[in-house]
């Protein structure tokens, strides 16, 4: 037999045996199991709207007739490093209600209406178990915000991710009409800003937050906290609030003129987001209650106050922007509806930025 050419492509050593997907690190069976397991999960969450069932090559929604001018708003996120905490507790139901959550409240703020949400959920070798745990947190938290759960993607990716870790993100759609649209383009100096509290972290600051709680203070998850009066990782995964309640209480009394989801980068970065030029946001410190994690944190790093607002959303979680004409009404029908809020400071003439005292 001839010599194998130097630059041929036949490898030296030929297989023994018929090579598999499996050997490669990618279970099929496990996947086709995984979705067995969360296809029903799905199926709690559909409406009269959605056409097909979970497996297709894409989700089919049917957008009802009633809209007169619709406008579809969507938001595409993740969970991110909290997502390290889940893996370290074993707590995976949580985390897909997070997501949920914080996509519900981008569109939210600009008056839509969640339809649908889609995940993605990506891991080295796929655990069916865990996957399952997962889906159910995303398909609780879409009927607790009346969106369907129309499909996703589920990906196994061997020597991508670690063992016994994943990576989860959402996309969303909901409907708005487009005379109800809220941008912010009418806010005016005078306008008072309505806080909302957070429940904790959210989805945002993990990367110093882990940092600050298990690198320098030495915190392990299960470890009991005195300043916090619970152990650290419960501290640090309380699930992202949902404000899609408070958001429709706010827009049917036409309430605000604008309102801003304070996720990553704070009030600090997220006001302005919906600030028309020549106006900025006068914020008053001390007018909400800063929660324990979060003084509690900027004591273990001496943490500079800027660093914080600009990275943790410090206990507040959504700004309504509201009329000075229209506030005493509107506080008024929170108070009455028990939803907990406070006055934490004003727009102002100004370069479109937010100011503290």
């Amino acid at each position: 037999m001839p010599a194998a050419d130097a630059n041929s492509s036949v490898p030296r050593k030929a297989a023994t045996a018929s090579a598999t997907y499996a050997e490669a690190g990618v279970d099929i069976s496990a996947g086709d199991r995984a979705k067995q397991r969360i296809k029903y999960l799905a199926q709690r969450t559909f409406n009269r709207n959605v056409l097909g069932e979970i497996g297709g090559f894409g989700s089919l929604y049917r957008l009802d007739g009633k809209y007169e001018d619709p406008v579809l708003v969507s938001s595409a996120d993740g969970v991110g490093t909290k997502l390290k905490l889940a893996f370290q507790l074993g707590i995976h139901h949580t985390v897909g209600a997070d997501l949920v959550n914080h996509c519900v409240n981008d569109i939210g703020v600009q008056g839509a209406t969640p339809l649908f949400f889609l995940d993605y959920l990506a891991t080295g070798s796929l655990d069916p178990e865990v996957a399952e745990k997962v889906v159910s947190g995303l398909s609780e938290a879409c009927r607790a915000n009346g969106c369907a759960l129309i499909g996703g993607e589920t990906a196994q990716m061997p020597g991508f991710y670690q063992e016994g870790e994943y990576d989860l993100a959402g996309f969303i759609v909901g409907v708005v009409e487009r005379a109800k649209l809220i941008t912010g383009a009418r806010i005016r100096p005078g306008d008072i800003l309505l806080g909302f509290p957070s429940t904790g972290l959210h989805t945002n600051g993990y990367s110093l937050a882990r940092r600050l709680f298990f690198d320098i203070a030495g915190y392990k998850p299960e470890q009991y906290v005195n300043e916090l009066k619970e152990k650290a990782g419960a501290a640090l995964m309380k699930t992202h609030r949902s404000y899609l309640s408070v958001i429709r209480k706010i827009i049917a009394g036409d309430y605000a003129a604008g309102m801003a989801h304070i996720t990553g980068g704070g009030i600090t970065e997220n006001l302005p987001r919906i600030l028309p030029k020549g106006v900025s946001a006068h914020v008053e410190l001390g007018s909400w209650p800063v929660l324990p994690i979060f003084e509690h944190l900027q004591q273990l790093g001496n943490v500079q106050q800027d660093e914080m607002l600009r990275t943790f959303n410090m206990g507040i979680g959504l700004i309504a922007v509201v009329p000075a004409e229209r506030f005493k009404r509107c506080k008024s029908m929170l108070d009455r509806a028990g939803e907990k809020s406070y006055v934490i400071g004003r727009i102002v003439k100004g370069e479109h930025k937010v100011a503290y005292a």
